[in-house]
């Protein structure tokens, strides 16, 4: 074995040029045959049309795609999704766990529980502007409007008084003087801070039991002596006992869910 290797190491040092002349050749020739071969192109440009459909079909494609790009934002600042995510990153600090339950598992429960609450807004939606709309009996712009009033009386249902007049207020144009002109500019701002306010008042909440059960634990570790070991750390279990034995998870689902005007 050890023959043919030199043997071979000796031919191709013997033969050098003659090895890399052959190699030139390969790469030149093929970077010729790659060079003749066809590949698709792809052109995009702005072209006349005589179709006025052709038209309509790139706008409603232009319009789908920058829904879909705002459809998180539309999940989160317009349903009840903000105030729901919010109380269960408050309650797992509460708890003092770090990473249980995780954010995935938060965010996954909180879209189902937001899409169960929103379920007859959805439905309204469906029946009166989406499927009218696809089956053409309605115009588009019939379509938006059918489409916001549920959204609209959804919001104004939990809105805040107070937010709401606060920027009606800033409003340097004509005021709205009943509830219908109110448009979806001061709404959208004005739910968001009805919707964080609420989910931080549900969070002190929360945090006063846990709270109390942590001053508990540090006063028996100071009265044993034992101030060097952290009252976290052995409050976390009875925090996470108590929270199972008054089934935490179905009292704060169910408050939450009943606090939601539909």
């Amino acid at each position: 074995m050890k023959n043919k290797i030199s043997n071979l190491k000796t031919l191709f040092n013997n033969n050098r040029s003659t090895w890399l002349i052959f190699l030139f050749f390969v790469f030149i020739f093929g970077g010729f045959a790659l060079s003749q071969s066809t590949f698709p192109s792809i052109k995009l440009g702005l072209e006349e049309s005589s179709n006025p459909q052709d038209f309509s079909l790139t706008v409603k494609i232009v319009i789908l795609m920058t829904i879909l790009s705002l459809a998180p934002s539309i999940i989160m600042m317009m349903t009840c999704f903000t105030r729901i995510i919010i109380v269960f990153h408050f309650l797992r600090s509460a708890l003092g766990t770090q990473s249980a339950p995780s954010n995935q598992i938060l965010v996954g429960l909180a879209l189902f529980i937001t899409y169960f609450v929103m379920t007859p807004v959805i439905d309204e939606v469906n029946n009166n502007a989406l499927q009218p709309y696809l089956n053409e009996t309605i115009s588009q712009e019939i379509a938006i409007q059918e489409a916001v009033k549920p959204i609209k009386a959804f919001m104004m249902n939990q809105v805040d008084e107070k937010s709401l007049q606060m920027f009606i207020n800033f409003y340097p144009g004509n005021k709205p003087s009943s509830p219908e002109e109110i448009s979806m500019s001061f709404l959208i701002p004005s739910y968001i801070l009805s919707e964080l306010t609420i989910a931080f008042k549900i969070g002190f909440l929360l945090y006063l039991p846990m709270l109390l059960l942590d001053m508990i634990i540090a006063s028996v570790l100071m009265a044993m002596g034992m101030m060097m070991l952290p009252p976290v750390i052995i409050s976390m279990p009875f925090k996470i006992m108590l929270f199972v034995l008054v089934d935490g998870w179905n009292l704060i689902v169910e408050s939450l869910v009943s606090g939601i005007r539909i």
